[in-house]
């Protein structure tokens, strides 16, 4: 409507006014229209005046916002009475969630993935003790006695002579590559296997 600052200062106030009279004094729908005429008559055309400048609205632009107030806020009103103060119940909506904890060994939930937690962890409180180890403990027992009767005759031979820089080099190079070659090999399955796991989840997503 192009409306002057005067006049936009006005229409906010008219509207503010309206939902106070609705929110805090209770007003019906027909006290509440009663009300804007009230006012539009004094804010609005007045051809008894001789002052121009008391006619903020002319009549073109005060049947404008009484259209506007007719369509958006009467037609509405039992709605806007509803909003602001009408008792509703207030619904919370929650989900409670239980959580087990992993048992021991032994117990009916399996033992948790390796990739889950932490190397330390699981190889300190969680993964068993392999039989290896506990052969090499018996022999460790059996052989204890024997071991300390021939420790004085090995400890005076070095087991290193007869053997160059080289040589011990060579060996070790010839260890740690079947080592790595064997680490690479593992790292490679299972890399190929979540590679085709992903290539079936991508699958079933393009499908979908």
């Amino acid at each position: 409507m192009d409306f002057s600052i005067t006049q936009y200062s006005k229409y906010m106030t008219l509207l503010n006014k309206l939902l106070h009279n609705l929110r805090a004094l209770h007003m019906s729908l027909e006290n509440s229209i009663k009300w804007l005429g009230e006012v539009m008559a004094e804010i609005g055309p007045n051809y008894s005046q001789k002052n121009e400048e008391q006619n903020i609205f002319d009549v073109k632009q005060a049947n404008a916002i009484v259209d506007y107030l007719k369509l958006s806020f009467f037609q509405h009103y039992k709605l806007y009475e509803f909003m602001f103060y009408s008792t509703r119940e207030e619904i919370v909506i929650g989900t409670e969630q239980v959580i087990e904890v992993v048992q021991s060994v032994g117990g009916l939930f399996p033992e948790p993935l390796e990739e889950g937690i932490s190397f330390d962890i699981y190889s300190t409180f969680i993964e068993p003790s392999t039989t290896l180890d506990t052969e090499i403990k018996g022999l460790d027992q059996e052989q204890g006695p024997k071991e300390s009767e021939t420790e004085t005759d090995t400890s005076e031979t070095d087991p290193l002579v007869g053997f160059t820089i080289e040589d011990i080099k060579s060996v070790l190079a010839q260890v740690t590559e079947e080592v790595l070659t064997g680490i690479q090999t593992e790292i490679n399955e299972k890399l190929q296997i979540e590679e085709e796991a992903f290539n079936a989840r991508i699958e079933k997503l393009k499908k979908a």
